[in-house]
C-alpha cells in the first residue's frame, strides 16, 4: 500500500509477507548486512530451487544469447531446461505420468502451507507457475540424489553426473539457504516412492547418506529443510545437559597469547563437533578441528544466516564461530592452531585463513553465547600470577630441545659449583 497515494502496488520479488507463520516460516532471505560480506555465497551458481531466486529465470531470458557476458544466465536456462529431462527421466522410472499427476495435486493441496513456509511474499508467482515450480524442483532433486548414490566407471551422457565439477557445484548450491524446499513437502512426495526405487532405503536415508551424515544424526531429529539438515548435524554434537547460560563474551585473547601464558591446546576429532571444554586441572582447551577449505566459508554462512533469522537465541554454530574468531587474529594464531591440529589449512596462506575466520562473523549479531563460562575459566588460568610465572620461566628457559638442555647443564653446572663450594668451607673449617 502506497501510504501517499492510497493505492495498492502489484506484488513483487522481495516483498514481506507480513505478519509470517512462527509455526510454518523456516526460509529466508539473507540478510543485507551479511550478504554484503560476500554476496556470492548466498547466490546460487547453477540451479535455482523455490520462488526466492525465481526471477533471476526471467532475467536469464532477456539475456539469452549473450554468452561470454552471461555464463550464469545461461548456466540458469540450461538447468531449468535439465529439469524437464529429469522429469521425463523420472516419470519412465515410475512407468507412467499417472504418479507426476499425484503429485501435482498433492503440491496443489498444500500449497498455501509451502508458500507460507518462505519469509517473503510469493503472491506475484501465480498458482499454477508456483505449482509447476515446485514440482520441477522437487523432481530433480530426488533424480538428483537418485542418480548421485549410483558409482559411474564411465560417462552416461547426463553433464551433471559425467562433469564432477558441476555435480560438486550443485551440491553447494543445495546448501544454500535461499535455495531451499520445505523438507515436508519433499517428505510427502517421495517417502512412499523411495522405497520402491531402491529398496531398503527411504528418502531421509537417501538425503542423509548423500551429504555423508549417516550415524552423524538422530533417527528421530527433525529438519526443516537441507540448510536446517547441515546445521542441525553440528548441533547435536553438543549436550543438551551441557549447554551453558547465554550470555555475552567480551574478553577472551586470541590463541598465541594464550599460549604464551601456558594455555594449551587440543584437537577434538569428531566431525562437525562444536563442543568446545577446558580442562582446569591442566590448562588445556580441547576444541573441534576446523577444515579451511573453498567449500567451509558458504556452508558456515548460509547456516549462521539462519540461525540470524530463525534460531537467534540459540545459535549455537555462530557462537562457535564468533569463540574462534576471538582465538584467531592473525597468521601467527593460524600457525600454531595448524600445529595444534585445531586447524586443517587448504586455503594455502595462513592469512588467508584468518581473514576468512574473521569476515565470517561482519555483520552477525550476537545475543549472547554458551561459550562464555569456557571463555571464563580461560581467561581466569592466563590471569593466574602462579600460572604466569611458570609460563615465563617455561619460554624463556625451556622454548626448546637446545634451549632447555643447556638451561639442564647450566642448573647441573651451578649444583656442582655449589656442592664443590659448600665442601671446600668445610674442609677448611675442619
Amino acid at each position: 500500500m502506497d501510504l501517499e497515494s492510497g493505492t495498492t502496488h502489484e506484488p513483487v520479488p522481495g516483498m514481506w509477507r507480513v505478519p509470517t507463520n512462527p509455526d510454518l516460516c523456516c526460509i529466508y532471505r539473507v540478510p543485507n548486512c551479511l550478504r554484503q560480506v560476500n554476496p556470492e555465497a548466498y547466490t546460487p551458481q547453477l540451479v535455482i530451487i523455490g520462488p526466492l531466486h525465481h526471477s533471476l529465470k526471467s532475467q536469464a531470458l532477456k539475456s539469452r544469447g549473450d554468452v561470454i557476458t552471461n555464463t550464469k544466465s545461461m548456466d540458469y536456462l540450461n538447468m531449468e531446461e535439465h529439469k524437464k529431462v529429469y522429469l521425463a527421466e523420472f516419470t519412465r522410472r515410475l512407468e507412467g505420468k499417472k504418479a507426476i499427476d499425484g503429485f501435482r495435486r498433492i503440491i496443489e493441496e498444500d500449497e498455501d502451507i509451502i508458500r507460507a513456509s518462505y519469509s517473503e511474499s510469493t503472491t506475484w508467482i501465480q498458482s499454477q507457475e508456483f505449482v509447476d515450480m515446485i514440482l520441477h524442483d522437487s523432481v530433480f532433486i530426488l533424480e538428483f540424489f537418485l542418480r548421485s548414490s549410483v558409482e559411474r566407471p564411465e560417462k552416461i551422457g547426463d553433464p551433471l553426473m559425467d562433469k564432477p565439477c558441476l555435480e560438486s557445484v550443485i551440491m553447494t548450491d543445495l546448501m544454500l539457504l535461499e535455495n531451499q524446499l520445505p523438507y515436508f513437502i519433499l517428505e510427502k512426495l517421495f517417502e512412499p516412492i523411495v522405497p520402491i526405487l531402491r529398496p531398503n532405503q527411504t528418502f531421509r536415508e537417501l538425503i542423509i547418506n548423500y551429504f555423508y551424515f549417516k550415524d552423524k544424526i538422530g533417527n528421530n531429529s527433525k529438519f526443516r529443510h537441507l540448510t536446517d539438515l547441515v546445521r542441525l548435524v553440528r548441533v547435536e554434537t553438543l549436550p543438551k545437559h551441557d549447554v551453558g547460560e547465554f550470555k555475552h563474551m567480551s574478553r577472551m585473547h586470541n590463541a598465541d597469547k594464550l599460549h604464551s601464558r601456558g594455555v594449551k591446546f587440543e584437537a577434538i576429532k569428531e566431525a562437525f563437533s562444536l563442543q568446545v571444554s577446558f580442562d582446569l586441572r591442566n590448562g588445556c582447551l580441547k576444541i573441534p578441528c576446523f577444515v579451511a577449505d573453498d567449500h567451509v566459508e558458504i556452508t558456515l554462512r548460509n547456516i549462521m544466516a539462519l540461525e540470524q533469522c530463525h534460531y537467534p537465541f540459540i545459535a549455537h554454530v555462530c557462537n562457535y564461530v564468533i569463540f574462534l574468531d576471538f582465538l584467531v587474529d592473525t597468521e601467527k594464531d593460524v600457525e600454531l592452531l595448524v600445529e595444534k591440529g585445531i586447524l586443517t589449512n587448504l586455503l594455502g596462506h595462513n592469512g588467508s585463513v584468518a581473514k576468512m575466520v574473521n569476515n565470517l562473523c561482519l555483520g552477525v549479531a550476537d545475543v549472547g553465547s554458551s561459550y562464555v563460562s569456557i571463555a571464563s575459566q580461560v581467561m581466569d588460568h592466563y590471569d593466574d600470577s602462579c600460572n604466569k610465572s611458570r609460563a615465563i620461566l617455561k619460554r624463556v628457559y625451556c622454548s626448546d630441545l637446545w634451549t632447555g638442555t643447556a638451561t639442564v647443564a647450566a642448573t647441573c653446572l651451578l649444583l656442582m659449583t655449589l656442592i664443590q663450594t659448600v665442601t671446600s668451607i668445610i674442609q677448611t673449617m675442619k
